[in-house]
């Protein structure tokens, strides 16, 4: 009965032994990247918007 109490002492001291300390886990940043856009891109809807109304004054 003693051994078993010992063996039960000690299989529960080396768990937690090998369980980890509290410290807090490191955990590394997401990295996003944006995709670089063209400025030029938001001036074809105006110039678009030019045609149409210059198509349809001239018609």
């Amino acid at each position: 009965m003693k051994k078993l109490v010992l063996a039960a002492a000690l299989t529960a001291a080396a768990s937690t032994a090998f369980a980890g300390s509290m410290a807090e886990p490191v955990v590394e940043p997401v990295v996003i990247e944006e995709e670089a856009g063209s400025s030029a891109q938001g001036v074809w809807v105006p110039l678009l918007l030019l045609a149409i109304v210059a198509a349809a004054a001239a018609a």
